[in-house]
């Protein structure tokens, strides 16, 4: 996948850190990054689910004349306009639900997305070809975000297609099961915790001479720093299940950990589908809009260890 800025240039696009109030390094390098491949902006741009307007302070520093940005929670668009009010940035965020049909499309603007969710980025697709906005660049995000139990292709030429692909809302979510940004202590706390509750799931199956998988709800942050054994206690506290006295620890705990190691080497071979499918969407999606009459550049905005996600398609609609 072709990059579509280079370190350097997404590194001067972010803001600086001093102006980057309430904004995380991670999401900071990321709206760089992001306002650097779209660059040249020539116009106003409509920032979709803009959450504070991170990425739209970003844009203004990259040239844009001015942002709108639509955000549904009023308490993130208030905090993002005292921010670009405090910083003097032709930002003004708007509280708005995208997914209403009372939406008002602006006028001739740049639609962006910084990792709109499942049915937000699709609806600005749909929304911004169908009022023919003059260019979309987006990266799209939990795919498996969306209202239909069986996801419906956009793209005319592969509804059509005889091998079409038909997957289902929870088959989308391989494409977005990937940690690459979490730092080591919280991949190897993850990791504990997995094999902690496989250990507690042979254990119970083994008391109950049942068979079968007993759901244990989220466990409290406290029993992060525990044990094993704290741990076992509170899932059977919960599912009302008596713990004898002399169960061996360790025996239950290697078992915990050989379950881990032969869940992830299943996991290995279906993870191999993982980028192919998020492609095979993407690429659903820039099918859609030439077939809405726009020219449709694809490539990577940043490397995969700042974010798995990050795709970015650029749409420029062909004049007539």
């Amino acid at each position: 996948m072709p990059a579509l800025a280079t370190t350097e240039e997404s590194r001067a696009a972010a803001l600086a850190e001093v102006a980057a109030v309430d904004m995380p390094g991670r999401k900071r390098e990321q709206a760089g990054a992001f306002s650097a491949s779209v660059r040249p902006l020539t116009g106003p741009v409509l920032d979709w689910c803009c959450g504070k307007g991170h990425l739209a302070r970003t844009l203004v520093g990259q040239g844009a004349p001015s942002v709108l940005g639509f955000e549904w929670n009023p308490e993130l668009v208030a905090d993002g306009n005292r921010l670009a009010q405090h910083y003097q940035d032709p930002v003004t965020l708007r509280h708005q639900d995208v997914m209403a049909e009372t939406l008002t499309w602006p006028g001739k603007v740049h639609g962006v997305a910084l990792h709109a969710c499942g049915d937000l980025h699709r609806q600005l697709i749909r929304r911004g070809s169908a009022e023919q906005t003059p260019r979309l660049s987006f990266s799209p995000c939990c795919y498996h975000l969306t209202d239909h139990e069986i996801y419906p292709l956009m793209s005319e030429h592969a509804r059509q297609h005889d091998g079409a692909l038909s997957i289902d809302r929870n088959g989308l979510r391989l494409a977005v099961q990937e940690t690459v940004t979490a730092p080591a202590r919280v991949r190897e706390q993850t990791r504990q915790i997995s094999i902690w509750r496989l250990g507690f799931d042979a254990l119970q199956r083994h008391l109950r001479s049942v068979d079968s998988y007993l759901p244990v709800p989220s466990h409290p942050g406290r029993l992060n720093a525990g044990d094993f054994r704290t741990f076992c206690a509170w899932a059977a506290d919960k599912k009302r299940l008596e713990l004898p006295e002399n169960l061996d620890w360790q025996h239950w705990l290697a078992e915990g950990e050989r379950r881990f190691q032969q869940v992830r080497r299943h996991e290995l071979l279906r993870h191999l589908f993982r980028r192919p499918l998020e492609l095979w969407l993407v690429f659903d999606y820039a099918v859609f809009l030439e077939e809405q009459g726009y020219r449709v550049r694809l490539g990577a905005f940043c490397e995969r260890s700042l974010t798995p996600r990050n795709l970015l398609l650029d749409a420029v609609r062909v004049s007539d």
